[in-house]
């Protein structure tokens, strides 16, 4: 694919050169997992709409949430589907943004342009579907412009969390993605998003994605097959 003979050689073109970032971005993607889906995993998409959701709610008029390697974006825009819901409900005036960082940026600009194809629509509920997806072609659909406005997608490889400007958040989702760490680098990585939450946040990870963590200022919050935390400090 790479149009050279051997490794030396692109490693070359990788370190000098005009296409040097191009080229980089491009290989990033390939060795990257863009695996995702619209409501993934359906317990801890009803954590947030359940729990998590009403209890920000009820202490402030704000909410703001991150979604860690975000893909092409149908988490990113799943999650901002049940705030959404939540608040138009209540005809009240909230303000919400749900922000996506991945480290690939054509998964980025896939998810900037919100058009899917018509079968990843399986995984959106059917008044969802209506309120949130138009058809563009007989084939693909986008979702809507007003909750796209709600959402922004930004690169950040997630070794460089510690440096994200990240802080005070409500909701950091990360799931798929600390199965790609050893140990160590899953306990340093969680440590790093509870600190971006603020008093009252919760951090909803993948269940079983990480064993035996413990910090002094998360609590686990029950819900039947999750994995979550909330911040007490």
């Amino acid at each position: 694919k790479t149009g050279y003979e051997d490794y030396r050689e692109y490693y070359d073109h990788l370190s000098i050169g005009y296409f040097q970032i191009r080229e980089w971005s491009l290989l990033v993607d390939q060795l990257t997992v863009h695996e995702t889906c619209f409501f993934r995993h359906e317990s801890s998409m009803k954590l947030v709409e359940e729990v998590v959701i009403p209890s920000v709610f009820e202490r402030q008029r704000s909410f703001n949430a991150w979604s860690v390697g975000c893909a092409t974006g149908e988490e990113t825009y799943s999650l901002a589907m049940v705030i959404d819901d939540f608040c138009a409900a209540r005809e009240s005036d909230r303000y919400f943004g749900v922000t996506g960082t991945d480290i690939s940026l054509p998964s980025l600009r896939h998810a900037r342009e919100g058009l899917y194809l018509v079968r990843r629509l399986q995984g959106i509920r059917p008044a969802f579907q209506g309120k949130y997806c138009q058809s563009e072609t007989d084939t693909r659909f986008r979702v809507n412009p007003n909750l796209r406005k709600r959402v922004c997608f930004t690169q950040l490889n997630s070794r460089d969390v510690e440096r994200a400007p990240f802080a005070n958040l409500d909701l950091v989702f990360c799931q798929n993605l600390l199965i790609y760490y050893d140990r160590e680098r899953r306990a340093q990585l969680v440590n790093q998003l509870a600190g971006c939450l603020r008093p009252g946040g919760v951090l909803v990870l993948g269940p079983g994605e990480i064993l035996d963590w413990q910090h002094p200022n998360m609590e686990k919050v029950r819900y039947p097959d999750t994995l979550a935390y909330r911040r007490t400090d």
